[in-house]
């Protein structure tokens, strides 16, 4: 009896650990995302222009758009609420007729905190896509994202703040923020 109780829970241990790391496993890489780097598309406004990006593999079609604003937020509070995310974070730019779908969550880039929230965007050509606006802050600075695709905002989120995260962007984000 004991042999048959120990036989099944080292098969039940395996079946778990076995779970676990196909869970844990990094995604293949026709799944992660890839970003290349494409012309800001907008006009000048009274902001410095940005960096933007289009995503391919499991994000493909995002494309994600990136700029400081120096100056620009309470130094003491930082991002506090949605209301400000809605303000700030460029979804205006890609399209005026935007609506949040969902309350925000807190974000960090980095050592930076705000928030992030999605967004439904009606597109000049008449087209429905995902957006997600994110908006970050160090000390009286703000750092902005804006992205949007026809993919849903949960894999589009999960691969922004990724790409947000690797050493490069934090080194650009750093460097835009300190005016240079």
């Amino acid at each position: 009896m004991r042999r048959g109780a120990a036989l099944a829970a080292m098969v039940i241990a395996l079946g778990v650990s076995g779970v676990a790391t196909y869970q844990l496993a990094p995604a293949p890489a026709e799944e992660t995302a890839r970003w290349r780097e494409i012309a800001w598309p907008f006009p000048r406004d009274g902001w410095p222009s940005g960096r933007a990006f289009r995503c391919d593999g499991a994000c493909a079609g995002t494309e994600l758009y990136l700029r400081a604003k120096r100056g620009f937020c309470s130094c003491d509070r930082g991002v506090a609420d949605d209301d400000e995310v809605d303000r700030v974070a460029d979804i205006d730019l890609i399209s005026p007729r935007f609506a949040a779908v969902a309350p925000g969550e807190e974000v960090g880039i980095g050592a930076m905190r705000g928030r992030a929230r999605r967004y439904d965007l009606d597109r000049p050509d008449h087209t429905r896509h995902a957006a997600l606006g994110i908006a970050v802050s160090r000390g009286c600075d703000l750092f902005v994202a804006a992205a949007q695709g026809s993919r849903g905002t949960g894999v589009m989120q999960r691969a922004v703040l990724v790409f947000l995260q690797t050493p490069e962007m934090k080194t650009w984000v750093t460097a835009a923020l300190d005016g240079n």
